[in-house]
């Protein structure tokens, strides 16, 4: 049996080598297919020098090169590093440069915004270009222009470079021995791969997640909900995304399809609607403001999803009337709410029972129990763990599926990653989610409560109130900024940002919105900006939020 991912595919592919692993745009790729393209790009990343341990990025729009430098990376016995293929240049070259990426993955769709990448970053001295490698399914819809003539013209040309990088096109490539390649020696314990999530300090946090760590998950979802190879499972979320392990690493070990949804429809309720019934999607795990847009704007009762058997939600709270009419809609599906921070993947689950969506009940689902060889539990303001029914506190997670710290950060690492407050002689180490709980009625469920912190969630994204505002401070005329979230209940939070002037210094709303382009991910960037001559403080002489939330609303 599998202990390290790349194992996952040569199984799955020794099983089942003419299955479809993934479909994208009327095109298929079949296991055996996957597997010979993953060991070519093995073959090259090891002839460039890359090593066991080494950071390699991915800079890729979701496609089936996503999968190809996934699986590639892991098989040369590298760490991944998915990189936002929409995050702004200095974004992205903050984090090549904080985990020493040396090489990057990416594809000829990208060359403009990777010119612009390498003016700012630092380190980088290798590009693969990585084409797609599917196959037409003359039954189905076309493949949109873009991605298949950008490869083609890429595999055109020879070995180039750009502002002294080195370019290697897929032609080079897939000139390499298609068979097994050697152990590269990699070990349970060493890094997969690193998510870098929003840092309230401004600066993105690495999460390190060992091959070991990922499998307490993969093992606890193939016992949970027993993908089969007849399974067609979406992939929704972007690669630096850790929903994206679930669509990726779980499909593949039962030998199923990943049916992979192209951004353009991802954010079109009523086309997403559409293509999972066209292509027979039987398990989606999605955000919950994706599901509640498709509930909303979708126009559900024009699609029929007949082999659609599970609903995995997770990121954010799903609105309980929207959850209600989904499972309307869906009857014969299971459905299951997940919960987990980037740091613990997921740590607590609970399935929707009839009771829950009685018209009467206003509260979202329960996050539920903890999950197989996972240990969670809840401390109050005192230090002492939480027993009693309605009784809150901060939920603290235990078990091999917690991560291995923040990359290259070890202060952050410390105050978060910390010794088993209620096991002196322990030396596990627990992950403290700063998120408030309490025991349900029953005192068996955990029901989540909110943040201790200025941390939210937008569509399933997580965010740091302060990582915007110290974007917003680094402009020249900013004197004072602050940002609120304003809860929506399609897509989680609304974000607002409140901004004083320097003296002498003129502001528009929109030239702070570029600004904010320009350092942060789109879904980070503020939707309004409001100009104010001084930001109402409390008693204390601390911004009154409450004060800006009320006007906000």
């Amino acid at each position: 049996m599998a202990t390290l991912l790349p194992q996952l595919l040569s199984e799955s592919a020794a099983r089942f080598p003419h299955n479809q692993v993934a479909r994208f745009q009327g095109k298929s790729l079949s296991y055996a297919r996957l597997e010979a393209l993953t060991n070519q790009v093995a073959r090259t990343l090891a002839d460039q020098g890359v090593l066991p341990g080494d950071r390699v990025g991915i800079y890729l729009h979701k496609s089936f090169a996503s999968l190809i430098a996934v699986f590639g990376i892991l098989k040369a016995g590298a760490v991944y590093v998915p990189l936002d293929p929409r995050a702004p240049a200095r974004r992205l070259a903050a984090i090549i440069e904080d985990c020493g990426v040396r090489v990057l993955l990416s594809a000829e769709n990208k060359r403009k915004s990777l010119a612009a990448l390498v003016q700012v970053q630092m380190g980088l001295e290798i590009v693969l270009m990585i084409g797609e490698g599917g196959e037409r399914d003359p039954a189905n819809t076309p493949d949109s222009a873009g991605n298949g003539a950008l490869q083609t013209a890429g595999a055109a040309r020879g070995q180039s470079s750009m502002a002294g990088i080195s370019v290697l096109p897929w032609r080079s490539i897939q000139a390499r021995d298609p068979g097994p390649v050697p152990d590269p020696g990699s070990a349970e314990t060493d890094l997969a791969y690193i998510l870098y999530t929003s840092g309230s300090t401004g600066r993105p946090k690495g999460v390190m997640i060992s091959h070991r760590t990922i499998f307490t998950f993969i093992d606890w979802c193939r016992q949970t909900f027993q993908l089969t190879p007849q399974d067609r499972a979406t992939s929704h979320a972007p690669l630096h995304f850790d929903l994206s392990t679930f669509d990726i690493f779980v499909t593949v070990q039962a030998g199923g399809t990943i049916v992979l949804i192209p951004e353009s429809t991802s954010v079109f309720p009523y086309q997403l609607a559409k293509l999972l019934a066209e292509e027979q999607v039987s398990v989606i795990y999605m955000v919950p403001s994706s599901l509640s847009l498709m509930v909303s704007h979708g126009k559900l009762a024009e699609h029929d999803w007949p082999a659609m058997r599970l609903i995995l939600f997770a990121g954010e709270v799903f609105p309980i009337k929207f959850l209600r009419q989904l499972v309307e809609h869906v009857p014969g599906a299971d459905f299951y709410n997940l919960y987990g921070p980037t740091e613990t993947n997921v740590c607590t689950y609970y399935r929707v029972r009839p009771q829950d969506l009685d018209p009467r009940e206003t509260r979202p689902v329960p996050i539920g129990v903890a999950c197989e060889n996972m240990e969670v539990f809840a401390l109050d303001a005192q230090g002492k763990r939480v027993s009693s029914p309605g009784q809150t506190g901060e939920l603290w997670v235990a078990g091999p599926g917690v991560a291995q710290g923040y990359w290259g950060d070890p202060q952050r690492t410390a105050e978060r990653f910390v010794p088993h407050p209620l096991q002196e002689s322990s030396t596990e180490v627990v992950y403290r989610t700063g998120d408030r709980v309490l025991l349900d009625e029953h005192g068996l469920n955990w029901r989540f409560v909110g943040r201790s912190d200025q941390m939210i969630k937008s569509r399933g994204y997580r965010i740091e109130l302060g990582e915007i505002e110290a974007a917003l401070y680094a402009h020249a005329g900013v004197k004072e900024a602050a940002v609120i979230a304003v809860p929506d209940e399609l897509v989680g939070s609304r974000l607002k940002a409140f901004v004083v002037p320097a003296p002498g210094t003129e502001l528009a709303a929109a030239q702070l919105q570029q600004h904010c382009r320009e350092l942060l991910p789109a879904y980070m960037v503020p939707e309004t900006v409001t100009i104010l001559e001084v930001l109402p403080k409390t008693s204390t002489g601390k911004v009154n939020r409450l004060e800006l939330i009320r006007s906000a609303g």
